[in-house]
């Protein structure tokens, strides 16, 4: 799923938050190739600083940010750095997040409040900071970058979870009133990805059963959730509102996807 058109975003600004690397970073990527300006906001500035060098053949085109989402006064700022920059703001991103994976018995307070504060409080601040900006131009589209944790529960998660289920209510809330000015705002709900992170923690065992679980039988790629990203960012969105997209190969789709069952459909 692509833009109907490979120039939709010629003249537009995109800020994506969390973009130096995974999932931001092929985000940011795809504005860049289909033409648009893209400001880089992450908190880690050498990995920023690492991207910024990494697509800097796409000249003025690309801003770098150093911004931690999770401190309100950084975010009004750096929003505010944003627009004197390039003079528009059409689109957010919010990929911005960090996550913990204890039982819950183990998971402290301050693990607790650095989840809330990136994945909830984070996307928040930034909606509010560029709201005013797109309400001036009476559009603009936001994509809130959820989790299928935030779909189905799971063990090891109640932190992670848990945010990514408010942000996406918080993404219906943000519809409803933000609508009423011609802003959208939707949310993907990405499955396990084909990240280095995920290449680094996640066992052969974890990815068998992820295999086992989800009925495209593998992980999704950087570039499958950055195009339906742009998708819901492009004019041929045009209509969708307040909608949470699960980019996750049928895995919340499946349900009780129990393996055995599937021996009956040719051993599959």
């Amino acid at each position: 799923m692509t833009p109907h058109h490979p120039e939709d975003f010629h003249g537009t600004v995109s800020a994506v938050t969390g973009a130096a690397r995974g999932i931001g970073l092929g985000i940011a990527r795809q504005f860049l190739q289909r033409g648009g300006a893209v400001a880089l906001i992450d908190r880690d500035l050498p990995t920023l600083q690492k991207a910024a060098q990494e697509l800097a053949g796409f000249g003025s085109r690309v801003s770098a940010h150093h911004c931690d989402v999770s401190d309100g006064a950084q975010v009004m700022d750096t929003f505010a750095a944003i627009h004197a920059l390039h003079g528009r703001l059409d689109n957010l991103v919010n990929n911005a997040g960090v996550a913990v994976f204890k039982p819950l018995a183990e998971v402290t307070f301050e693990d607790w409040n650095e989840v809330m504060a990136t994945n909830l409080s984070g996307p928040f601040y930034c909606t509010q900071a560029c709201a005013p900006y797109m309400r001036q131009q009476r559009s603009g589209s936001i994509v809130n970058i959820a989790s299928i944790s935030g779909l189905r529960a799971s063990t090891l998660r109640v932190a992670y979870g848990t945010s990514k289920a408010a942000l996406i209510h918080l993404t219906k809330q943000q519809a409803t009133e933000l609508g009423l000015e011609g802003i959208r705002v939707n949310a993907v709900a990405p499955g396990p990805v084909e990240t280095e992170m995920a290449k680094l923690v996640h066992s052969a065992a974890i990815r068998a059963d992820y295999a086992n679980a989800i009925p495209l039988k593998r992980y999704g790629e950087i570039d499958e959730i950055a195009a339906t990203t742009l998708f819901l960012c492009s004019a041929g969105a045009g209509y969708i509102n307040g909608q949470v997209i699960a980019v996750d190969g049928g895995f919340d789709a499946a349900g009780v996807g129990i393996p055995s069952l599937r021996q009956h459909l040719g051993g599959l």
